[in-house]
Protein backbone atom coordinates (compact mmCIF):
# COMPACT_ATOMS: atom_id res chain seq x y z
CA UNK A 1 0.00 0.00 0.00
CA UNK A 2 1.19 3.56 -0.57
CA UNK A 3 2.90 4.92 2.54
CA UNK A 4 1.29 8.16 2.17
CA UNK A 5 -2.20 6.34 2.70
CA UNK A 6 -0.68 3.87 5.50
CA UNK A 7 -2.60 4.33 8.86
CA UNK A 8 -0.75 4.63 11.49
CA UNK A 9 -0.44 0.94 12.89
CA UNK A 10 0.40 2.13 16.81
CA UNK A 11 -2.17 4.89 16.90
CA UNK A 12 -5.23 2.32 15.16
CA UNK A 13 -4.31 -1.10 15.21
CA UNK A 14 -2.30 -1.99 18.01
CA UNK A 15 -4.94 -0.91 20.70
CA UNK A 16 -7.43 -3.03 19.43
CA UNK A 17 -5.47 -5.64 20.14
CA UNK A 18 -4.67 -4.95 23.42
CA UNK A 19 -7.78 -4.43 24.69
CA UNK A 20 -9.18 -7.50 23.45
CA UNK A 21 -6.32 -8.94 25.62
CA UNK A 22 -7.45 -6.61 28.39
CA UNK A 23 -10.98 -8.47 28.13
CA UNK A 24 -10.00 -11.73 27.92
CA UNK A 25 -7.84 -11.55 30.82
CA UNK A 26 -10.38 -9.39 33.09
CA UNK A 27 -11.23 -12.12 35.36
CA UNK A 28 -8.41 -12.85 38.05
CA UNK A 29 -8.92 -16.82 37.54
CA UNK A 30 -9.42 -16.59 33.26
CA UNK A 31 -10.68 -20.23 31.64
CA UNK A 32 -8.27 -22.17 29.10
CA UNK A 33 -10.29 -20.66 26.65
CA UNK A 34 -9.78 -17.40 27.16
CA UNK A 35 -6.07 -17.86 27.63
CA UNK A 36 -5.69 -19.61 24.27
CA UNK A 37 -7.69 -16.80 23.06
CA UNK A 38 -5.83 -14.17 24.47
CA UNK A 39 -2.52 -16.21 23.76
CA UNK A 40 -3.22 -16.60 20.08
CA UNK A 41 -4.24 -12.26 20.27
CA UNK A 42 -0.81 -12.16 21.15
CA UNK A 43 0.83 -14.19 18.51
CA UNK A 44 -1.47 -12.11 16.02
CA UNK A 45 -0.15 -8.49 17.61
CA UNK A 46 3.52 -9.75 16.70
CA UNK A 47 2.20 -10.73 13.28
CA UNK A 48 0.54 -7.58 12.64
CA UNK A 49 3.30 -5.70 13.54
CA UNK A 50 6.04 -7.50 11.53
CA UNK A 51 3.67 -6.95 8.38
CA UNK A 52 3.33 -3.20 9.09
CA UNK A 53 7.41 -3.06 9.34
CA UNK A 54 7.34 -5.02 5.80
CA UNK A 55 4.32 -3.48 4.38
CA UNK A 56 2.69 -6.17 3.23
CA UNK A 57 1.11 -9.54 4.42
CA UNK A 58 3.09 -12.46 3.14
CA UNK A 59 4.14 -14.08 6.09
CA UNK A 60 3.24 -17.79 6.12
CA UNK A 61 2.86 -19.30 9.15
CA UNK A 62 1.94 -22.60 11.00
CA UNK A 63 0.35 -23.40 13.84
CA UNK A 64 3.08 -25.39 16.09
CA UNK A 65 3.24 -26.12 19.80
CA UNK A 66 6.33 -26.16 22.00
CA UNK A 67 6.22 -29.76 22.75
CA UNK A 68 6.68 -30.08 19.04
CA UNK A 69 9.95 -28.51 19.25
CA UNK A 70 11.24 -28.88 22.84
CA UNK A 71 9.94 -30.99 25.57
CA UNK A 72 12.01 -29.46 27.90
CA UNK A 73 11.19 -25.79 27.09
CA UNK A 74 8.72 -23.24 28.29
CA UNK A 75 6.96 -20.55 26.18
CA UNK A 76 6.44 -17.15 28.11
CA UNK A 77 3.87 -14.69 26.72
CA UNK A 78 3.97 -11.41 28.36
CA UNK A 79 1.85 -8.40 27.74
CA UNK A 80 2.25 -4.87 28.96
CA UNK A 81 -1.54 -3.44 30.00
CA UNK A 82 -2.57 -0.30 31.17
CA UNK A 83 -2.38 -1.07 34.87
CA UNK A 84 -0.62 -4.53 35.26
CA UNK A 85 1.95 -6.65 33.21
CA UNK A 86 0.29 -10.06 32.39
CA UNK A 87 2.16 -13.71 31.47
CA UNK A 88 0.28 -16.89 30.00
CA UNK A 89 2.85 -19.61 30.81
CA UNK A 90 2.99 -22.59 28.39
CA UNK A 91 4.40 -25.37 29.67
CA UNK A 92 4.97 -28.83 27.64
CA UNK A 93 2.26 -30.79 28.04
CA UNK A 94 0.81 -28.84 31.07
CA UNK A 95 -2.66 -26.32 31.14
CA UNK A 96 -2.13 -22.47 29.96
CA UNK A 97 -0.45 -20.77 33.07
CA UNK A 98 -1.57 -16.76 33.84
CA UNK A 99 -0.05 -14.44 36.06
CA UNK A 100 -0.38 -10.83 36.52
CA UNK A 101 2.08 -8.41 38.13
CA UNK A 102 0.27 -4.72 39.31
CA UNK A 103 2.86 -2.35 37.27
CA UNK A 104 1.32 0.76 35.60
CA UNK A 105 2.44 0.59 31.69
CA UNK A 106 3.91 4.37 32.38
CA UNK A 107 6.01 2.53 35.14
CA UNK A 108 7.78 -0.12 33.68
CA UNK A 109 8.38 1.04 30.36
CA UNK A 110 10.17 4.00 32.21
CA UNK A 111 12.09 1.36 34.16
CA UNK A 112 12.57 -1.10 30.74
CA UNK A 113 13.96 2.19 28.90
CA UNK A 114 16.36 3.36 31.74
CA UNK A 115 17.93 -0.18 32.38
CA UNK A 116 18.20 -0.60 28.34
CA UNK A 117 20.03 2.89 28.03
CA UNK A 118 22.25 1.76 31.11
CA UNK A 119 22.82 -1.69 30.07
CA UNK A 120 24.10 -1.12 27.23
CA UNK A 121 27.32 1.08 28.13
CA UNK A 122 30.51 -0.11 29.12
CA UNK A 123 30.90 2.38 31.95
CA UNK A 124 27.87 1.46 33.43
CA UNK A 125 27.58 0.78 37.58
CA UNK A 126 27.51 -2.97 37.85
CA UNK A 127 25.69 -2.24 41.65
CA UNK A 128 23.11 -0.04 40.13
CA UNK A 129 22.16 -2.21 37.00
CA UNK A 130 22.43 -5.32 39.64
CA UNK A 131 19.43 -3.05 40.79
CA UNK A 132 17.37 -2.75 37.96
CA UNK A 133 17.50 -5.80 37.03
CA UNK A 134 15.76 -7.22 40.02
CA UNK A 135 13.50 -5.00 39.59
CA UNK A 136 12.35 -6.37 36.40
CA UNK A 137 12.79 -9.69 36.97
CA UNK A 138 10.30 -9.37 40.04
CA UNK A 139 7.81 -8.00 37.66
CA UNK A 140 8.30 -10.49 35.14
CA UNK A 141 9.89 -13.82 35.94
CA UNK A 142 9.27 -13.72 40.07
CA UNK A 143 5.90 -14.64 40.22
CA UNK A 144 6.49 -17.58 37.57
CA UNK A 145 9.54 -19.56 39.69
CA UNK A 146 7.47 -21.90 41.37
CA UNK A 147 5.89 -23.15 38.61
CA UNK A 148 9.06 -22.85 36.24
CA UNK A 149 10.98 -24.54 38.88
CA UNK A 150 8.28 -27.64 39.27
CA UNK A 151 8.85 -28.66 35.85
CA UNK A 152 12.09 -28.68 35.53
CA UNK A 153 12.25 -27.27 32.10
CA UNK A 154 15.85 -26.00 30.38
CA UNK A 155 15.19 -22.93 28.20
CA UNK A 156 13.14 -20.20 28.48
CA UNK A 157 11.10 -19.01 25.02
CA UNK A 158 9.67 -15.35 25.37
CA UNK A 159 7.04 -13.98 22.95
CA UNK A 160 7.72 -10.46 24.21
CA UNK A 161 5.76 -7.40 23.88
CA UNK A 162 6.56 -3.66 23.80
CA UNK A 163 9.73 -2.35 25.54
CA UNK A 164 10.32 -5.77 26.85
CA UNK A 165 11.79 -6.74 23.50
CA UNK A 166 14.30 -4.08 23.81
CA UNK A 167 16.10 -5.77 26.93
CA UNK A 168 18.36 -8.69 27.22
CA UNK A 169 16.05 -11.21 29.50
CA UNK A 170 19.52 -12.80 30.18
CA UNK A 171 20.38 -10.11 32.48
CA UNK A 172 17.18 -9.96 34.58
CA UNK A 173 18.75 -10.84 38.33
CA UNK A 174 17.08 -12.76 40.83
CA UNK A 175 19.23 -11.61 44.02
CA UNK A 176 21.64 -14.63 43.64
CA UNK A 177 22.46 -15.19 39.77
CA UNK A 178 20.79 -14.03 36.46
CA UNK A 179 18.87 -15.42 34.39
CA UNK A 180 21.24 -17.00 32.19
CA UNK A 181 22.66 -19.12 34.87
CA UNK A 182 19.89 -21.45 35.52
CA UNK A 183 18.37 -21.29 31.66
CA UNK A 184 18.93 -21.67 28.22
CA UNK A 185 17.28 -17.97 26.71
CA UNK A 186 15.79 -17.67 23.45
CA UNK A 187 13.21 -15.36 21.82
CA UNK A 188 10.46 -15.60 19.04
CA UNK A 189 8.09 -12.91 17.41
CA UNK A 190 5.71 -16.01 18.03
CA UNK A 191 5.51 -20.11 17.82
CA UNK A 192 3.45 -19.99 14.31
CA UNK A 193 6.55 -18.53 13.10
CA UNK A 194 9.53 -21.02 14.11
CA UNK A 195 10.81 -23.26 11.19
CA UNK A 196 10.48 -26.26 12.46
CA UNK A 197 12.38 -29.39 11.74
CA UNK A 198 14.99 -31.87 12.51
CA UNK A 199 18.09 -30.02 12.53
CA UNK A 200 21.05 -31.34 10.56
CA UNK A 201 24.35 -31.88 12.93
CA UNK A 202 26.60 -33.43 10.51
CA UNK A 203 29.27 -31.81 8.32
CA UNK A 204 28.10 -27.83 9.52
CA UNK A 205 29.43 -25.48 7.06
CA UNK A 206 29.69 -21.85 6.99
CA UNK A 207 29.80 -19.44 5.39
CA UNK A 208 31.47 -16.07 6.85
CA UNK A 209 31.93 -12.37 5.57
CA UNK A 210 33.14 -9.37 7.79
CA UNK A 211 34.30 -5.92 7.86
CA UNK A 212 37.08 -4.68 9.74
CA UNK A 213 38.19 -1.40 8.08
CA UNK A 214 36.24 1.71 8.29
CA UNK A 215 33.46 2.30 6.04
CA UNK A 216 30.39 4.68 4.86
CA UNK A 217 31.70 6.22 7.87
CA UNK A 218 31.50 3.39 10.59
CA UNK A 219 34.47 3.20 12.47
CA UNK A 220 36.98 -0.25 11.84
CA UNK A 221 36.33 -3.65 13.71
CA UNK A 222 39.69 -4.81 14.16
CA UNK A 223 38.95 -8.04 15.57
CA UNK A 224 37.19 -9.34 13.42
CA UNK A 225 39.38 -10.95 11.39
CA UNK A 226 40.45 -13.06 14.14
CA UNK A 227 36.64 -13.77 14.65
CA UNK A 228 35.51 -15.05 11.06
CA UNK A 229 39.56 -17.24 11.88
CA UNK A 230 37.52 -18.56 15.04
CA UNK A 231 34.55 -19.58 12.35
CA UNK A 232 36.75 -21.17 10.67
CA UNK A 233 38.73 -23.29 13.62
CA UNK A 234 35.18 -24.49 14.87
CA UNK A 235 33.23 -25.36 11.24
CA UNK A 236 35.11 -26.23 8.57
CA UNK A 237 34.83 -26.54 5.79
CA UNK A 238 34.12 -22.57 5.69
CA UNK A 239 34.22 -19.77 2.88
CA UNK A 240 35.42 -16.04 4.04
CA UNK A 241 34.69 -12.82 2.36
CA UNK A 242 36.79 -10.37 4.57
CA UNK A 243 36.97 -6.57 3.73
CA UNK A 244 37.04 -5.37 -0.26
CA UNK A 245 36.16 -9.40 -0.84
CA UNK A 246 32.90 -8.79 1.01
CA UNK A 247 30.71 -6.18 -1.50
CA UNK A 248 26.85 -7.22 -2.47
CA UNK A 249 28.13 -8.91 -5.56
CA UNK A 250 30.88 -11.29 -4.07
CA UNK A 251 27.79 -12.32 -1.00
CA UNK A 252 25.12 -13.07 -3.36
CA UNK A 253 27.24 -15.38 -5.48
CA UNK A 254 28.92 -16.87 -2.20
CA UNK A 255 25.43 -17.62 -1.18
CA UNK A 256 23.95 -18.80 -4.64
CA UNK A 257 27.09 -21.04 -5.34
CA UNK A 258 27.97 -22.20 -1.27
CA UNK A 259 24.66 -23.05 0.08
CA UNK A 260 26.11 -23.40 3.99
CA UNK A 261 24.00 -24.41 7.03
CA UNK A 262 25.14 -21.24 8.63
CA UNK A 263 25.61 -17.73 7.89
CA UNK A 264 28.49 -15.46 9.85
CA UNK A 265 28.28 -11.80 8.75
CA UNK A 266 30.49 -9.50 11.14
CA UNK A 267 29.92 -5.97 10.24
CA UNK A 268 28.11 -2.75 11.34
CA UNK A 269 24.36 -2.91 10.75
CA UNK A 270 21.59 -1.29 12.59
CA UNK A 271 17.93 -3.11 13.10
CA UNK A 272 15.19 -0.14 13.05
CA UNK A 273 11.25 -0.21 13.46
CA UNK A 274 11.59 0.98 10.11
CA UNK A 275 12.76 -1.45 7.19
CA UNK A 276 14.42 0.99 4.76
CA UNK A 277 16.54 1.68 7.90
CA UNK A 278 17.29 -1.68 8.71
CA UNK A 279 20.94 -2.71 6.74
CA UNK A 280 24.22 -4.66 7.38
CA UNK A 281 27.13 -2.51 5.61
CA UNK A 282 29.22 -4.54 3.04
CA UNK A 283 32.56 -3.27 1.87
CA UNK A 284 30.89 -1.14 -1.27
CA UNK A 285 27.26 -0.73 0.12
CA UNK A 286 24.78 -0.68 3.28
CA UNK A 287 22.75 -3.96 2.19
CA UNK A 288 19.06 -2.84 3.27
CA UNK A 289 17.25 -6.09 5.11
CA UNK A 290 15.24 -6.11 1.71
CA UNK A 291 17.87 -7.09 -0.35
CA UNK A 292 19.40 -8.99 2.30
CA UNK A 293 16.25 -11.54 2.51
CA UNK A 294 16.44 -11.49 -1.38
CA UNK A 295 20.29 -12.49 -1.45
CA UNK A 296 19.64 -15.22 1.22
CA UNK A 297 16.59 -16.72 -0.92
CA UNK A 298 18.83 -17.15 -3.70
CA UNK A 299 20.41 -20.58 -2.41
CA UNK A 300 19.19 -22.69 -4.40
CA UNK A 301 16.47 -24.92 -5.21
CA UNK A 302 14.45 -25.61 -1.81
CA UNK A 303 15.96 -29.00 0.13
CA UNK A 304 17.29 -30.28 3.40
CA UNK A 305 20.53 -29.80 2.34
CA UNK A 306 19.84 -25.86 1.42
CA UNK A 307 18.42 -25.26 4.74
CA UNK A 308 19.57 -21.88 5.95
CA UNK A 309 20.01 -23.37 9.89
CA UNK A 310 21.56 -20.33 11.70
CA UNK A 311 22.00 -16.78 10.42
CA UNK A 312 24.68 -15.15 12.78
CA UNK A 313 24.91 -10.88 12.12
CA UNK A 314 27.33 -9.79 14.81
CA UNK A 315 28.32 -5.93 15.79
CA UNK A 316 25.15 -4.81 14.44
CA UNK A 317 22.79 -2.49 16.94
CA UNK A 318 19.58 -1.47 17.54
CA UNK A 319 18.66 2.34 16.30
CA UNK A 320 19.19 5.07 18.79
CA UNK A 321 15.98 6.25 20.21
CA UNK A 322 13.98 4.03 18.60
CA UNK A 323 11.33 2.16 21.18
CA UNK A 324 10.70 -0.25 18.48
CA UNK A 325 13.87 -1.21 16.71
CA UNK A 326 13.70 -5.01 17.58
CA UNK A 327 10.99 -5.15 14.79
CA UNK A 328 13.99 -4.73 12.56
CA UNK A 329 15.36 -7.68 14.16
CA UNK A 330 12.04 -10.25 14.24
CA UNK A 331 11.96 -8.93 10.47
CA UNK A 332 15.54 -10.12 9.56
CA UNK A 333 14.95 -13.25 11.46
CA UNK A 334 11.72 -14.08 9.65
CA UNK A 335 11.85 -13.40 6.23
CA UNK A 336 15.63 -14.32 5.85
CA UNK A 337 14.04 -17.58 5.77
CA UNK A 338 16.83 -18.79 8.66
CA UNK A 339 15.30 -21.21 11.42
CA UNK A 340 17.19 -18.95 13.97
CA UNK A 341 19.07 -15.76 13.88
CA UNK A 342 22.24 -14.81 16.73
CA UNK A 343 22.19 -11.11 16.67
CA UNK A 344 23.32 -8.33 19.19
CA UNK A 345 21.33 -5.16 20.71
CA UNK A 346 23.95 -3.36 20.57
CA UNK A 347 27.34 -3.36 19.16
CA UNK A 348 29.48 -5.28 21.20
CA UNK A 349 33.43 -4.92 22.30
CA UNK A 350 34.72 -6.81 19.69
CA UNK A 351 37.34 -8.35 21.52
CA UNK A 352 34.95 -9.76 23.38
CA UNK A 353 32.89 -11.11 20.55
CA UNK A 354 35.76 -12.95 18.94
CA UNK A 355 36.21 -15.00 22.14
CA UNK A 356 32.00 -15.19 22.32
CA UNK A 357 32.18 -16.92 18.85
CA UNK A 358 34.66 -19.27 19.41
CA UNK A 359 32.89 -20.88 22.64
CA UNK A 360 29.66 -20.65 20.91
CA UNK A 361 30.79 -22.36 17.94
CA UNK A 362 32.77 -24.63 19.70
CA UNK A 363 29.49 -25.55 21.90
CA UNK A 364 27.62 -25.49 18.77
CA UNK A 365 29.30 -28.79 17.51
CA UNK A 366 28.91 -30.85 20.54
CA UNK A 367 26.18 -33.28 19.77
CA UNK A 368 23.11 -32.64 21.54
CA UNK A 369 23.80 -29.23 22.41
CA UNK A 370 21.39 -27.02 21.11
CA UNK A 371 21.61 -23.53 20.08
CA UNK A 372 20.06 -22.24 23.31
CA UNK A 373 22.42 -23.89 25.06
CA UNK A 374 25.71 -22.88 23.23
CA UNK A 375 24.84 -19.29 23.24
CA UNK A 376 24.14 -20.01 27.44
CA UNK A 377 27.92 -21.24 27.50
CA UNK A 378 29.05 -18.70 25.88
CA UNK A 379 27.60 -15.92 27.48
CA UNK A 380 28.98 -18.03 30.80
CA UNK A 381 32.71 -17.77 29.22
CA UNK A 382 32.25 -13.72 29.54
CA UNK A 383 30.44 -13.49 32.70
CA UNK A 384 33.22 -15.72 34.42
CA UNK A 385 35.99 -13.55 32.30
CA UNK A 386 36.90 -10.39 35.42
CA UNK A 387 37.43 -8.30 32.26
CA UNK A 388 33.86 -9.17 30.85
CA UNK A 389 32.03 -8.86 34.35
CA UNK A 390 29.29 -6.25 33.10
CA UNK A 391 25.98 -7.33 31.02
CA UNK A 392 27.02 -5.09 28.85
CA UNK A 393 29.86 -7.48 27.30
CA UNK A 394 27.56 -10.89 27.22
CA UNK A 395 24.18 -9.74 27.18
CA UNK A 396 23.45 -8.65 24.12
CA UNK A 397 23.74 -11.35 22.25
CA UNK A 398 20.30 -13.08 21.25
CA UNK A 399 18.86 -16.07 19.47
CA UNK A 400 15.65 -15.38 17.63
CA UNK A 401 13.65 -18.44 16.46
CA UNK A 402 13.86 -22.12 16.73
CA UNK A 403 16.77 -23.09 19.53
CA UNK A 404 17.11 -26.72 18.81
Amino acid sequence: MNPEVQYDFRETVEPVYREYVDILLSDPNPSQKNLQQARGAIEDLQLAELDNFFRDACLDTTPVSVEEIDPNAAVLYSIILPDRLTTILSLPGEPLKFYETAVSQGEINDKLRDFRKKVGRATASLPELLDQSQQLYDWVIRPLDAALEDSDVETLTFVLDGLLRNIPMAALHDGEQHLIERYSIALTPGMQLLETGERSRDRLTALAAGLSEARHGFSPLIHVPRELENVADEVNPSRQLLNNTFTRTSLAEEIRNFPSPIIHIATHGQFSSQAENTFILAYDTPVNVRELETLLRQRGENGESNILELLVLSACETATGDDRATLGLAGVAVRAGARSTLATLWQVDDAATSLFMSVFYENLGIPGTTKAEALRQAQLSLLENDNYLLPYFWSAYILVGNWI
